[in-house]
């Protein structure tokens, strides 16, 4: 299998550049509305919830020897506040950004880390979906910002992830995916997410 990779950088979303016709969306209940807004540098990918819940994800193998760390900005105008996001009906997020194995034929074997912005979980937190016990959930961020028109950049050691939370030693993963939804616990919620790559420690 061949993998994306280089000493330098992977992207996996050039929103910057309106780069969005790589990314294919998948629907749990109705669509979230994406879309890129702004110009320039500015360029973001904004995506509004209302009672629904799609993601759109970037089929692209990734060589996590070469470039492990996956970097990311992502802000909030609301989050969900008061479910318990550890049981189903609870399971909505203003944004999530999540990385996926794909074991082929072996579906049984895939995983995900959902990399979650929680409305009440504890930042630093994590617990296994409550769908299924092939994802994982890390609540990166928690709760309302107060200015929701700052971005917060992070970056994961996504190799160092999958080894924490599956004892899984991989040297790729095969798709990114985001997602911002409302579909459990209904109401609104609204993220924008800006350029997302791969790069090296």
């Amino acid at each position: 299998m061949s993998t994306a990779g280089s000493a330098e950088r992977v992207d996996i979303g050039r929103f910057s550049a309106g780069a969005l016709a790589a990314w294919q969306e998948k629907s749990f209940k109705g669509k979230t509305d994406y879309r890129l807004t702004g110009t320039g540098n500015h360029r973001a990918l904004e995506a509004r919830c209302d009672g629904t819940a799609s993601a759109i994800a970037r089929l692209l193998p990734v060589d996590l020897n070469a470039t492990p760390v996956l970097h990311w900005q992502w802000r909030v105008e609301n989050v969900h506040e008061g479910l318990d996001e550890h049981g189903k009906a609870g399971d909505d997020f203003a944004a999530r950004v999540y990385v996926i194995h794909d074991a082929g034929l072996l579906k049984w074997r895939s995983r995900a880390i959902n990399y979650v912005w929680a409305g009440s979980a504890e930042r630093g937190s994590h617990w296994p979906n409550p769908f299924t016990h092939q994802a994982m959930m890390v609540a990166v961020e928690s709760g309302a910002t107060a200015d929701p028109h700052a971005w917060v950049s992070e970056s994961r050691d996504v190799r160092a992830d999958f080894k924490r939370f599956y004892d899984l030693d991989l040297d790729s993963v095969d798709a990114v995916a985001i997602m911002t939804d409302c579909d459990n616990a209904g109401g609104t919620a609204g993220a924008a997410y800006r350029d997302l790559y791969f790069a090296p420690k």
